[in-house]
């Protein structure tokens, strides 16, 4: 079965061309011009990503980003961005926002950046029944299980979006290894990003927000002064 994607922009021939060329490249694709009608299509279709414009009448971009989010659906949304305002990105991303893409894009571009997305979070795996105790990284008060996309603090379970979890799986495979905004950019987002690092330091932020007993002294994702980052075990758990 196809993937399903949902496009939501409010001029018509954006949408024409964006739906044209995801159904060109074996996607099954529903639109919608306006953030209410989408936020409907959302609550009653399991979207494999969502591409969502800033701009659009009543309910913006940015709200139905936070409105799916509250809703504790984890569905990648790529964002797109007539504006090149370093805020509007940096906001969308703080939402909730996998990615972002300013325009104008070529359509060839748009389609590699959501099959990148989708490889990549493999999006809403089957949970299995028999999950083996050998498939899960316990670090600290932190269990992660990679192939359920599950991240558990003592018992209580995470709320991540897909670019979250990939992030710490990341971070926690490469432990006590001080990796830079660059490498961590390329590693996780698998493409050159026009070195727009401050994608990674919202990300952090987010992270460090859910799993971090106290925000301003991390004891899991530490902070290497002129370098990047370094994730680490806490020194008692």
């Amino acid at each position: 079965m196809p993937q399903r994607l949902l496009v939501v922009d409010d001029e018509e021939s954006i949408t024409t061309l964006i739906s044209y060329n995801l159904e060109q490249s074996g996607f099954q694709v529903d639109t919608a011009m306006e953030g209410k009608k989408a936020m409907e299509k959302v609550k009653n279709t399991a979207y494999d990503l969502i591409v969502l414009d800033l701009m659009l009448p009543e309910i913006d971009g940015l709200e139905v980003c936070r409105q799916i989010r509250q809703e504790k659906m984890n569905v990648p949304i790529l964002m797109l961005t007539a504006k090149d305002d370093e805020f509007d990105k940096v906001l969308g991303l703080e939402l909730g926002a996998d990615d972002y893409m300013t325009k104008p894009f070529s359509p060839r571009e748009l389609v590699a950046r959501v099959k990148a997305i989708l490889r990549r979070v493999d999006y809403a795996p089957e949970l299995k029944a028999d999950r083996q105790i050998d498939k899960k990284m316990v670090i600290g008060h932190l269990t992660i299980f990679p192939e359920n996309y599950e991240v558990y603090v003592k018992e209580d379970p995470l709320e991540l979006t897909p670019k979250e979890f990939e992030l710490l799986l990341y971070l926690a495979n490469n432990k006590g290894r001080v990796m830079t905004r660059d490498q961590l950019l390329n590693a996780v987002w698998n493409y050159e990003f026009v070195g727009d690092t401050r994608i990674v330091d919202v990300h952090i932020s987010h992270l460090r927000e859910k799993i971090e007993p106290n925000t301003k002294k991390p004891v899991y994702i530490k902070t290497v002064r002129g370098l990047g980052y370094k994730f680490e075990e806490p020194p008692s758990a």
